[in-house]
């Protein structure tokens, strides 16, 4: 009989986590399972069976009782329940989770069956919103709450935004909740950073494994350089910068300083902005809105001299992973685990706002040349961060969850 995946993330084959779970879903197919996956937002195609779990309305009122009643990951109850009668349906064999916030479902529902059906759980998790009261990072405002009570929340104004705070009651809802699976559940954090955080959490005792994320390394590699499409970038020291959404935690106004630091010949092109950040960019900053086109991604990572990532919260952003693959040397702030993907042939570890230090980064890559790290660069993405081996991990741990 062909065993079944069932993936369960808040959107599908977009943005970091929805092709982390499509090229795991693949992985499974090539392997002989049979791969599904839920999701709540951005419907695209994918080579797994799809299920989209409620309706824009659904989703829409779950942000409605986010933002009124701080109740994220608690609305969407007849969609959820709805989804629970698919999972039946499909049986699967492994239930492996990614994102669960995302405005799209009911976690109470989904873990009340968890814990009766005896289905193993894998859940690999991207930030820290499972152990929080609220949020999804905590490392902007430096709050340690989160270690025994979350309560009295600093930051009910970030995702997911709400106008009251019920941060200690969701802390132990959450805590109640996500510790009622301790014999089939298996968490996955994707870096070190994050591993050691959970081991401070209420989840200290709940088994783990770290995975890294991976790339397809084929589609992210170094191509021609052509600046014929960039005409501003010609003739250019160009220094990319690539987020899904750009704001202060990501380091837009980092990126805002740095433009007064460049030199003539030197520039900044911004992926990921929307059209009014674009309309306000210095003359010195070239931006482009979002593109989930791998090809063209792969293309700028190439054509850039440098990949700075500025980022104040973040995980393992796989857009380093995707820089080194093509051949570009990284710098980042020493933010969560972007760190570990650097060494010191492929690019600079810079503490948090100092940008004095990326300054200083950015002349030793300039004097060097892009040429000078970027063997080590892809050498060191295809050997740690091939999707091929890093979710070639997932398939044995699957398989070593069906021999219990």
């Amino acid at each position: 009989m062909t065993k079944k995946v069932l993936q369960i993330n808040s959107v599908i084959n977009a943005g970091s986590t929805g092709r982390i779970a499509e090229e795991i879903g693949i992985k499974a197919m090539d392997n002989g399972w049979d791969s599904y996956i839920a999701y709540g937002r951005n419907d695209r195609p994918s080579k797994s069976h799809k299920i989209k779990i409620g309706t824009e309305l659904d989703i829409k009122w779950h942000g409605v009782e986010t933002r009124l009643f701080d109740y994220h990951g608690r609305a969407s109850r007849l969609a959820t329940k709805r989804f629970l009668k698919k999972i039946k349906e499909i049986n699967p064999d492994i239930i492996h989770l990614h994102n669960l916030h995302g405005y799209y479902l009911n976690i109470q529902l989904l873990f009340e069956y968890l814990a009766v059906s005896n289905i193993p759980i894998i859940w690999t998790l991207h930030d820290c919103w499972p152990f929080t009261g609220h949020c999804a990072y905590f490392d902007f405002v430096q709050c340690v709450k989160w270690k025994t009570q979350c309560k009295k929340c600093p930051q009910l104004s970030s995702y997911p935004r709400s106008l009251i705070d019920r941060s200690e009651q969701n802390f132990n809802f959450k805590k109640k909740l996500f510790l009622s699976c301790p014999n089939n559940l298996i968490l996955i954090p994707v870096s070190e950073w994050l591993s050691n955080l959970l081991k401070d959490s209420f989840f200290k005792e709940t088994k783990q494994i770290i995975i890294h994320n991976g790339i397809d390394t084929n589609i992210f590699s170094p191509q021609r350089k052509d600046n014929s499409n960039y005409n501003k970038l010609k003739n250019k020291f160009v220094i990319l910068g690539m987020a899904g959404v750009w704001e202060k935690r990501k380091g837009l106004e980092d990126f805002f300083e740095l433009s007064t630091l460049l030199s003539e010949d030197e520039i900044i092109l911004l992926v990921g902005l929307s059209e009014s950040q674009i309309k306000q960019l210095p003359k010195n900053i070239i931006g482009m809105t979002r593109t989930e086109n791998v090809q063209q991604l792969a293309e700028l990572y190439s054509l850039a001299d440098v990949f700075v990532n500025p980022t104040w919260e973040d995980n393992f952003p796989t857009t380093n992973l995707e820089a080194l693959s093509c051949g570009t040397p990284i710098i980042t702030y020493d933010t969560g685990g972007s760190p570990e993907a650097v060494s010191h042939d492929t690019g600079f570890t810079v503490e948090k706002g100092n940008l004095k230090g990326i300054r200083n980064a950015l002349n030793s890559v300039k004097k060097l040349g892009k040429q000078y790290y970027s063997i080590a660069c892809r050498n060191r993405a295809v050997s740690l961060f091939n999707k091929n081996s890093r979710y070639e991990e997932y398939l044995q741990l699957y398989n070593t969850l069906l021999k219990r």
